[in-house]
């Protein structure tokens, strides 16, 4: 069963989320801002992230460097979850190390379409 992190502060969208989710058959961990997702990431081990950019005083590109920089977390898959469709945050999030991008509100199938392309071993 693929394991999934949620990063999110906003407990409507992580519950949504997790729900959704859960339904579909994933196993679903949450951290409500950068530094638990970055601990949880570690202690955890989910086979991808899926890290919201706006989370506060540590956004999600910053928790994202940093669970890149992490040897035992570097190698997991990071899917960045923003409102803003603008190119320039597809592309910071490129920049920072995430393997995808999604924009809010998640079209579920579009997801999971990408949860199963960067968790296929």
């Amino acid at each position: 069963m693929t394991k999934i992190l949620i990063v999110e502060d906003n407990e409507m969208n992580r519950d949504m989320l997790t729900r959704r989710l859960e339904r579909k058959g994933y196993e679903v961990a949450c951290a409500i801002d950068g530094p638990e997702g970055i601990a949880m990431a570690s202690s955890v081990m989910p086979d991808i992230i899926l890290m919201d950019v706006a989370l506060g005083e540590m956004d999600g590109w910053e928790a994202t460097t940093a669970i890149r920089r992490n040897a035992l977390t570097a190698h997991i898959p990071v899917i960045a979850l923003t409102a803003h469709a603008l190119e320039s945050d597809r592309l910071k999030s490129i920049e920072v190390g995430c393997a995808d991008f999604e924009t809010k509100p998640v079209a579920l199938p579009q997801l999971i379409e990408k949860i199963e392309l960067h968790t296929t071993h």
